[in-house]
Order: C-alpha cells, then structure tokens, then sequence
C-alpha cells in the first residue's frame, strides 16, 4: 500500500523538529552511493565547524543564505 505523497509530506512536517531531522539524515544516507563523496562532505563540514569555533567563520540562518544566494543569482 502507497501512501499518496501529500499525505506523506503532511505527515512528516507535523513531526517534532528533531524527529524530522533524524529522518533527513536517513534520507540522505539512503541516497548516498559514493562513500568518497560523503567522506568528502563531512570533512567539509568538520573544517566549516573548526572555522567557526575559532572565530573565522559564523553561522548564517537558512533562510538568511537561501535569500542571499535569490539575490547573488538574480
């Protein structure tokens, strides 16, 4: 049985903040083939994360950077 997507959607974003979190990162896992890409992209995220602990970077809302980047883009 098939869950129509609407319903599905609906569902999941009535989810607690967390709960909808841990289902992203299942999500994602479960598209992930290449393990040399995800290795890459937490190693980029571990440097992003060392540059704000020391200052060099901050962190930016997502909303923030979604509507910086509409403007950059046009």
């Amino acid at each position: 049985m098939s869950i129509p997507i609407a319903v599905l959607e609906a569902e999941v974003l009535s989810l607690p903040e967390a709960e909808r979190s841990r289902l992203i990162d299942k999500l994602i896992s479960s598209l992930e083939r290449d393990p040399d890409w995800a290795a890459a992209w937490a190693a980029e995220a571990d440097r992003r994360e060392e540059r704000i602990a020391r200052g060099e970077s901050a962190w930016v809302p997502g909303e923030e950077a979604v509507a910086r980047l509409r403007a950059k883009l046009g």
